[in-house]
């Protein structure tokens, strides 16, 4: 079913629109709850939570990329869950990928100096457009989805090894880029 489809199933107040959802996205949705979580359980809550998200933002809300706005907030659900399970404790699953990234960005605190989130945001998405689709498939996996490296790999078609290193290119041109534009980390 097409996404505006389902749309008109959320306004219409049908419940066969949660359903229609599910069937086209559920997967995408499990798995990217599950990358952040490391938990079945807990990522197929947060994709209910988010269902049940969508039914009470959609109306009055019309998604233009439904694809893209049910991962963002399946993603700050999933998020949301893991500072609250590992609030006592430090779980490293989900922190390699961001910690990969700290040398490239700065601090939440030098960020918020240096210029807005909206600001960073803009820049980041002007990165990524400068990537061929290959380098920038590889980069939201690793730091959107929380992919392993061995999962690209496998979705891309390429060695593991290949994906660290490239990784660690797109991390340094992502300095680079940051840099040339006046964002010193």
């Amino acid at each position: 079913m097409e996404d505006e489809a389902i749309l008109e199933l959320f306004f219409a107040r049908s419940e066969q629109g949660i359903s229609e959802l599910d069937a086209k996205y559920g997967a995408l949705c499990r798995s990217l709850a599950y990358n952040i979580l490391g938990s079945r359980e807990d990522a197929a809550e947060c994709v209910n939570d988010a269902y049940l998200g969508a039914w009470r933002a959609i109306p009055p809300e019309r998604p233009e990329r439904l694809r893209a706005w049910v991962c963002r907030v399946v993603r700050n659900i999933a998020l949301a869950r893991r500072r609250k399970n590992t609030a006592a404790r430090r779980d490293a699953s989900f922190d390699v990928a961001l910690g990969e990234l700290e040398d490239a960005l700065a601090s939440p605190g030098e960020v918020g100096d240096a210029l807005e989130a909206r600001e960073l945001a803009h820049m980041l998405e002007g990165f990524l457009d400068t990537l061929s689709a290959e380098n920038r498939a590889i980069f939201v996996r690793r730091y959107w989805f929380s992919d392993s490296c061995a999962e690209i790999a496998a979705q891309v078609g390429i060695s593991e090894g290949n994906v660290t290193v490239r990784l660690t290119r797109l991390r340094r041109a992502l300095r680079k880029y940051l840099e040339d534009r006046g964002v010193y980390v």
